[in-house]
């Protein structure tokens, strides 16, 4: 059987190759499903860690989440495109210029895909365009990643690479995976199938950032808001030791008086947002009882927020348990 290798002077490389693997031993998604769900104690803090570390980095490129979404929304086009016509890209091969060239896309598209007025879309891109970070060139157009700041996702891939070693621990438990899978391995095939695998990262990323976008009405409440989330999963893991099902852990966030909040100075400090835009946010979260304010001006989960995220989160899951399944089925 022939596998794509990746590409060599813009030439599709092949390889021959007996490896098939074996139908019955494949990683179902519904099993993934049940471990996080059943383990969440565990996983959901390192999770939701991973989320709001990537969402700093979201805004830092141009201190405005849109921006960048615009960005890795064209950018997964062309993933698109390359998995459309079986081209597989390692990190290497996909990080070895600073431009990416992107399809055609209008202005309505971006507006209607990633929620932002038209006019604003409009703007945005204009803007971008003046920094020469997109840019048309004859019938090419593409996108200069050396025109602002950016990082290679290193950090993103050793994240995700440790919450999957830890979660295939788990799924060893319950015999879901015959064995654990070291991070390091984890982070080789991610970077060996980059383009392919990437692509489904922003599958997963952009929906849930548009979801909460829709209950937020902007992202940088919800990266607020998030950050929040993030400090009392870790307190509360600090107070249990025992293995707890999303739902009972999740309780605890915002029932136990042992919680620590955050003040707007911290928030501002670690998600990067100017700190009068924290102070409005936030007060605009606490009107709407999504976050409550201690006499030490601390903020901290009211548990309103239950009800109406509930099944939105309940949706990321699934999605992280696809994609998980996708990951380790690579390993086989």
């Amino acid at each position: 059987m022939m596998f794509i290798l990746g590409l060599k002077n813009d030439i599709v490389v092949y390889s021959m190759s007996s490896l098939i693997p074996k139908i019955s031993e494949q990683i179902y998604a519904a099993d993934t499903l049940r471990v996080l769900e059943n383990r969440y104690s565990t996983l959901g803090p390192m999770w939701v860690t991973h989320q709001m570390e990537w969402n700093n980095a979201v805004y830092t490129s141009f201190k405005d989440h849109d921006k960048f979404l615009i960005i890795i929304f064209l950018i997964k086009k062309t993933l698109n495109f390359y998995s459309k016509h079986f081209i597989k890209l390692s990190f290497d091969e996909f990080y070895s210029k600073d431009t990416v060239e992107i399809e055609r896309f209008s202005v309505s598209e971006i507006s209607d895909s990633l929620l932002i007025p038209k006019e604003s879309a409009r703007r945005k891109i204009l803007e971008l365009e003046k920094m020469g970070v997109i840019k048309k060139i004859r019938k090419k157009i593409i996108i200069d990643r050396s025109k602002f700041f950016y990082t290679k996702p290193n950090d993103s891939i050793k994240r995700i690479s440790r919450f999957m070693s830890s979660l295939s621990e788990m799924c060893e438990d319950e015999n879901v995976l015959k064995k654990a899978i070291t991070s390091s391995y984890l982070e080789k095939i991610i970077k060996d199938n980059f383009s392919y695998i990437w692509k489904i990262y922003y599958e997963l990323q952009i929906p849930m950032m548009m979801s909460y976008k829709l209950v937020f009405k902007d992202l940088e409440s919800f990266h607020i808001f998030g950050t929040c989330i993030v400090n009392q999963h870790l307190h509360a893991k600090k107070i249990t030791n025992e293995h707890m099902s999303r739902e009972s852990f999740i309780k605890i966030l915002y029932q136990s008086n042992k919680m620590q909040g955050l003040n707007a100075m911290s928030i501002s400090d670690i998600t990067g947002i100017p700190r009068a835009t924290v102070i409005r946010k936030l007060k605009n979260l606490v009107n709407l009882k999504y976050l409550a304010i201690d006499n030490k001006k601390h903020y901290k989960l009211t548990g309103n927020f239950v009800g109406q995220l509930k099944p939105l989160q309940k949706n990321i899951i699934i999605k992280l348990s696809k994609f998980s399944a996708i990951i380790y089925n690579l390993t086989q």
